[in-house]
């Protein structure tokens, strides 16, 4: 597991704690939930990257 991973589950995990004391996640749906948490965080993450590595390849080099 890399480092981003570890984040991301830290990240989800106080979210879905925050829904449980919202009284929104019961034990009944707590799984879905938490990867749907999760999974919307890397998700997030990914895109964002992904954006900055599309503009940092599209911005012209000053190596010429």
């Amino acid at each position: 597991m890399n480092a981003d991973d570890e984040m991301i589950l830290k990240i989800a995990k106080e979210v879905v704690i925050k829904f449980i004391e919202l009284g929104r996640v019961s034990p009944t749906n707590f799984e879905a939930t938490f990867r749907a948490v999760f999974w919307a965080v890397k998700n997030t993450v990914v895109d964002s990257r992904a954006s900055a590595l599309s503009g940092e390849l599209l911005a012209p080099s000053d190596e010429a």
